[in-house]
């Protein structure tokens, strides 16, 4: 991100322990821009919250009718349940209007992924009393905050101190 686009931010997110409370109360997220693609963000993301999380994770594409093998949904209000995180992967532009539909289906929480920054939609939710999480990764926060972390973001499964000797 440039100096630039720094320059422009005002809204100041939550901080770390706070990251950790929503995540603590967090029992269901829903994706939004979910997608059936396996190299996009989104769907390493759902792989991980299947995996590795203890929440009900919903997916919201109204292109696909399943992922990862469980339904997919054309909206936030079409959801057997409200999330208590609405987590998204939608273009800048998608942001507010999502933020408004978050608001709509009762949320908690609107967080916008790595990359997304949009103080309008931080405004909409945040005066309809919801949480707001910008410009941070859903996996790499809860990984970071429950030990599965490894310095390239991958849990590799294996803890040693032991130095690895490399074949020449």
């Amino acid at each position: 991100m440039s100096a630039e686009q720094q320059a422009g931010r005002t809204w100041v997110g939550p901080s770390a322990p706070q990251r950790l409370g929503i995540l603590r109360r967090t029992r269901s997220v829903a994706i939004v821009g979910a997608s059936t693609n396996p190299s996009r963000a989104s769907y390493f993301v759902a792989t991980y919250l299947l995996s590795s999380s203890p929440y009900d994770v919903y997916f919201v594409n109204p292109r696909a009718t399943e992922i990862l093998g469980q339904p997919a949904y054309a909206s936030l209000a079409d959801l057997p349940v409200v999330p208590d995180v609405v987590d998204v992967f939608r273009r800048h532009d998608d942001l507010p209007d999502v933020a408004r539909e978050a608001v709509e289906v009762g949320a908690k929480t609107l967080w916008l992924q790595l990359g997304s920054w949009n103080e309008e939609a931080a405004a909409i939710a945040e005066q309809a009393g919801l949480d707001v999480v910008m410009d941070r990764c859903l996996k790499i926060e809860h990984a970071r905050f429950h030990g599965g972390l490894h310095l390239a973001g991958f849990d590799t499964g294996e803890i040693t101190s032991k130095k690895q000797r490399l074949a020449r």
